[in-house]
Formats: structure tokens, sequence, C-alpha cells
């Protein structure tokens, strides 16, 4: 089991990432973002009884496509109310998954525990990425699979967090999305992999509700935004506001009703050496 020092700064650099986290509700943000989950879950080529680790797992999205799939799942995240809805969600299916509250950067497992560790859109978010590759390491087996798919910078969702950032990034923690630049995953993961591939691929986001509407929804439930306007004045959240219907607008493929939207990621598979 990893342990760390952790400086008061740090410190309160975590609890404020966990207060952004929790906020909204991201099981039903989520909920719009299955089929591209799907379709990374689906190319990590799992077997019935392999030990998955889904770190970050959020609400359970990619967890309890393990688990319905046979796989032996634990899940971990720094939200404690999305662990809750995780666990809430695998009962109400009869799924065996394990949900726990923990930490990406000093993950509470023995070495060598999964087959797979894995984070969809989870782990980038750690303020100390070089501790996130090493336990992501730690507690693979040798030869066993790392999967990660991170935001790039370049991509929409890069774009959309360089809006946000301006209202709620904690300073001194590197930004997310340089886990999508390939670089920097390669150096992370130094040689702890055997065999790395690294490509580009778009995440579908696709709403039945124009580009304002969409707003409003990461505005009610995703954690990120609805902090950011919950920290702003009444003419400051307008100037978010309009800032993000125009950033979704631009990058619109539907018409005036629908939203259709693809934000590129990288996607990181590795061996374990």
């Amino acid at each position: 089991m990893s342990t760390s020092a952790v400086s008061p700064d740090l410190e309160r650099m975590k609890e404020r990432l966990k207060r952004i986290w929790m906020a909204g509700d991201y099981d039903r943000f989520s909920r719009h973002l299955e089929s591209s989950a799907r379709e990374f879950y689906e190319r990590l080529q799992t077997a019935p009884g392999c030990r998955l680790l889904d770190v970050g797992c959020g609400s359970g999205q990619l967890a309890l496509m393990a688990a319905k799939d046979g796989l032996e799942v634990t899940g971990v995240d720094i939200a404690s109310n999305w662990v809750e809805r995780a666990r809430a969600r695998a009962q109400a299916e009869g799924l065996p998954v394990r949900f726990e509250e923990a930490d990406a950067e000093a993950l509470p497992f023995k070495e060598s525990s999964f087959d797979i560790v894995a984070s969809l859109i989870g782990a980038m978010f750690a303020p100390r990425p070089d501790l996130v590759a090493k336990e992501m390491l730690r507690v693979c087996v040798p030869g066993g699979t790392i999967a990660m798919a991170n935001w790039t910078p370049q991509g929409f969702v890069g774009q959309m967090f360089k809006v946000v950032s301006k209202f709620i990034a904690p300073s001194g923690m590197p930004s997310p999305v340089l886990w999508g630049d390939e670089a920097t995953v390669r150096e992370r993961f130094g040689g702890g992999l055997s065999e790395l591939r690294l490509e580009r691929r778009q995440y579908l986001f696709s709403y039945p509700f124009p580009p304002s509407d969409v707003v409003d929804l990461f505005r009610l439930y995703y954690g990120p935004v609805h902090q950011a306007f919950a920290a702003l004045d009444g003419a400051e959240q307008e100037q978010l506001r309009r800032e993000l219907e125009a950033l979704w607008s631009v990058h619109n493929k539907s018409g005036r009703d629908c939203t259709t939207v693809s934000a590129e990621y990288l996607e990181v598979i590795g061996i374990r050496a």
C-alpha cells in the first residue's frame, strides 16, 4: 500500500479539487456519454475473471460495463458521493463491484493486484501526475494492461477547460490535459512499460437539444463548470455562459435544435514491464 507525505498546501489543493468534483451530479451528466465510453472499454480486450481497477471511476460507468462481462472489478474515486452512487447502481443491477473512496496518487492496494488498470477521463485530474503513473504501474501485474483516455490540449474539451480554468483552476498543479500529450505520457511511465500504444481518438458528445441547453447541463451537473459559475457574480456568469455557448456552437455538427461535438482524446494502452 502506497503512502506519501502531503504538505498543508497540497492538502488544501486536494480538498478543493474534491469539492469541485463532488459538485453537481456526475451520474446524471455521464449518462449522455455512454457510447464512446463503451468503445474505449471494448478496445481493452478483457476476459471474464480478469481483475480490473477503474481509477477515477466516477459513478461507475466503466466499472459496471466490465462487471457485466464477468470481470472482477474495483472502482476508486476521490468523490465520496460518486462512490455512493456507483455502489447504488451496482446493487440495483445485481453486480458484485467493489467501490472505494481513494486517491489515485496513493492507491490502497498491494503491488500487482490487478490485471488491468484503467482510467477513463479520471486520473488525469490528480495534481501529482508522476505519482499517478507510479501507482498505476505498482498495482498492475507484470504483463498486465494499463489504459487511459485523456483529453488533449488541442481538442474541444481542452479548449473548454481553458475557458473554465480562468475561474477555478487551483494554482500550483500541472494542466490535466498534459496527459493528452504523447511525449509527456512516455516520460511519466518511463521504463515501467514494455509496450506503449498511443492513438488520438474522438469522444462523441451528442445531445437532443441546442448548445445553450448543453451549457445549462454542464452548469447544473458537471462539477468544474458548476463551481466556475458558482464562483462568479452575475455579469461574470453571463460572460462565461456566452463564451461556453459560442464554443459549443462553433463546433456543433448538428442543426440548431441538437448538439453534436467530437472531442479529441489520447488513448493510452500500455503493457506493464
